[in-house]
């Protein structure tokens, strides 16, 4: 071992997952670990994994067999560490399973397999802590777990009820982030609108003001930071109306994750999903009076069990009158304990995935015809990356507000000699690839 324990960190899954890992790499650093990029320098691994279906599961799997195999000491953590057994039956030899969000547990494990150094130095760490996003964007986890039940979703078995973390520290944190060169913040958590409730909305304090704990007011807050702050995972509730015109008004970025999962109230009553009653076309042209200028972005599952053709086809027709900008699509697979498993009238797989096809013909369609829109707009844009194309000419990448990193589009800037990842500038749309933007400097 080296005279400095070294830890090396896999981390698979969504931000939320990514979110923890952070949490984790920061103590780690904070207690004197040093973080290895190598399995072979490493005195032992953590490996943070994804167990939300069976492919994420079985890439969880593999991670930990590669640690194994490459170094031999590893301790697994995250959402799939809730099914403790499956990691154990496939790999014995782990050192410890912990389960999501499991900070202390983890450096539990960490102290008793590598004792921490004697003289930690605090000042190793950042105020922003360790961070897997880019230096100019960074994920804020406000709260944990979730008090829903759909019938497909395990979540709040392996992460729990809804814990929402105190207004004042995540504003501390916010705050710390801006103060590093963090130029967007995307909210984050398992339900993003309920942020609150089970505190019953109580007033915190940051930097000696009292702030209501609510997604509105933190929105408000947020705002005041000067950065690009998006929101992700925003359940359709009522009071969700509340912050659009703070996107009207520029506070915020005019941008809302929402996942709607399906448009037959048949359906989303089986799948027990929250605001199921809501007559969400309704929402969506009210926020769309609003500010018109909203992304809306959502996820859906085509072949729920017992959806019918007649469903189906109330899913399609939302998508043409809803004309979301952003928009995923999953065929419904079971998830090992999800109650859906055993729902009557399942769908055979092929009728899925012709369903699947279909739904993504239509909304592709729709999509496409978003994006062309913008082709001669004049767009705000925030550099990614830069890159060298053709005749060593330097290409900005980045991205406009509507478009969140690693799941839209992106903008591709020629000529962006001078320009640096965390920058905005202002960008002419001179055409459209796809689901992606081509864009130069204004012309005068």
């Amino acid at each position: 071992m080296s005279s400095i324990p070294k830890v090396g960190f896999v981390s698979l899954g969504c931000p939320k997952a990514g979110s923890d890992a952070e949490r984790i790499l920061t103590q780690l650093r904070a207690e004197g670990y040093e973080i290895s990029a190598s399995y072979e320098q490493s005195d032992l691994v953590v490996v943070n994994t994804c167990g939300f279906i069976d492919s994420a599961v079985q890439e969880s799997l593999d991670a930990i067999g590669e640690a194994l195999n490459k170094n031999g000491k590893v301790i697994v953590t995250g959402c799939l560490g809730a099914k403790k057994d499956v990691v154990q039956d496939a790999h014995p030899n782990v050192l410890a399973v912990t389960g999501p969000h499991a900070l202390e547990e983890v450096m539990t494990h960490v102290h008793t397999h590598l004792p921490k150094p004697h003289d930690p130095y605090t000042d190793l760490v950042p105020a922003q802590g360790v961070r897997l996003t880019p230096s100019h964007y960074a994920y804020l986890k406000i709260s944990e777990g979730c008090n829903h039940r759909c019938s497909f979703c395990i979540i709040p078995s392996m992460r729990g009820d809804l814990v929402s973390r105190p207004i004042g520290e995540i504003m501390n944190e916010a705050e710390n982030l801006v103060n590093a060169g963090v130029s967007e913040i995307l909210v984050i958590s398992q339900d993003t609108s309920a942020y609150g409730v089970d505190m019953k909305f109580r007033k915190g304090f940051w930097n000696g003001r009292p702030i209501k704990t609510h997604m509105t007011e933190l929105s408000q807050a947020l705002s005041e930071l000067g950065v690009w702050v998006r929101l992700h995972y925003v359940y359709p509730y009522p009071h969700v109306d509340d912050v659009i015109p703070l996107m009207a008004e520029g506070a915020i970025l005019p941008y809302l994750d929402v996942p709607f999962q399906h448009a037959s109230p048949r359906i989303l009553r089986a799948m027990k999903r929250p605001a199921s009653s809501e007559n969400n076309l309704e929402r969506i042209k009210a926020w769309r009076e609003i500010c018109p200028d909203i992304t809306i972005r959502s996820t859906f599952i085509a072949g729920f069990p017992g959806e019918t053709e007649d469903d189906f086809d109330e899913l399609l027709d939302f998508l043409e009158e809803a004309q979301l900008d952003r928009v995923g699509c999953f065929a419904y697979s079971d998830v090992d304990g999800a109650k859906a498993n055993d729902l009557p009238s399942q769908v055979p797989e092929e009728v899925k995935q012709e369903r699947l096809s279909r739904f993504m013909e239509v909304q592709e369609r729709i999509s496409a015809a978003k994006v062309k829109a913008k082709v001669g707009s004049v767009q705000t844009v925030l550099v990614d990356e830069l890159t060298t194309g053709d005749n060593d000419n330097i290409i900005a990448i980045g991205r406009t507000k509507a478009d969140a990193p690693e799941i839209d589009g992106v903008v591709y800037l020629q000529d962006a000699e001078g320009l640096s990842p965390g920058d905005f500038v202002e960008v002419d749309i001179l055409g459209a690839d796809g689901h992606d933007l081509v864009g130069g400097p204004p012309q005068d």
